[in-house]
């Protein structure tokens, strides 16, 4: 998923990068071996978790898959923010925490579930979204001009275009997960949050290539290296 942006001095057209600025943003992120082991970690969670909404004896299994990303986060954080003593402290207060909450966790994770998956397209949303306001530059527009620039003003409106159009899906994304929490049943909830939303995202991915590579055929560039260069955060 695309990253935050920084805020970018506003102009038009935007200010041409080096000449190979596009092929060292698409060769120095993840590797192909990261991306593997990321893909397989992703897959390997979403199998977990609707497994755990598909089977009503493996309670504790889905409250481990729900809890595993929220805690392992917070004790990296805590590692890295503050003295290794004070981290030590704030883990074993987790470990003790777990422990007596164990109990009511595990028959009430799906709420850190939604918890989870609604919040993350949220603050994607809001990425996009932040990024249009008065005096940034939309975020697919610096994509694009870090693979492509120098833009051309019909590039710039177009890219625009599709970013609004990001905030527009993942702001819709993250409603739907909300709403079909309470209107579906578990395992549909489970089933759509762990594969369909993916599977809608990659939509919109090869929708956006293929208008792209119709409306901009100069600047269709690779959809792989954009992804890269989005997973990298340089975008």
């Amino acid at each position: 998923m695309p990253l935050v942006p920084d805020q970018l001095p506003a102009a038009n057209p935007l200010p041409e990068p080096p000449a190979d600025a596009g092929q060292q943003a698409a060769g120095q992120p993840i590797s192909l071996l990261q991306g593997i082991v990321l893909a397989v970690i992703v897959v390997g969670f979403a199998v977990l978790s609707y497994y755990s909404y598909a089977t009503p004896s493996a309670k504790s299994l889905g409250a481990a898959v729900s809890l595993a990303p929220i805690v392992t986060i917070g004790l990296v954080l805590a590692w890295r923010w503050t003295h290794p003593l004070v981290a030590a402290l704030i883990g074993a207060a987790v470990a003790v925490s777990l422990y007596y909450f164990w109990p009511a966790l595990k028959q009430n994770y799906e709420w850190a579930d939604l918890l989870q998956q609604f919040t993350a397209y949220v603050l994607v949303a809001l990425g996009f979204i932040r990024s249009l306001l008065a005096g940034r530059v939309p975020l697919c527009v610096q994509l694009a001009n870090k693979l492509h620039g120098p833009l051309s003003p019909v590039e710039i409106k177009y890219t625009t275009a599709v970013t609004v159009a990001w905030a527009i899906f993942y702001s819709a994304l993250a409603l739907s997960v909300l709403v079909l929490f309470f209107l579906a049943t578990p395992r549909f909830w489970a089933l759509y949050v762990n594969f369909f939303t993916f599977g809608l995202i990659g939509l919109m991915w090869g929708a956006d290539h293929l208008i792209r590579h119709r409306v901009l055929p100069r600047r269709s560039g690779s959809l792989l290296a954009a992804l890269r260069l989005a997973l990298s955060g340089s975008a």
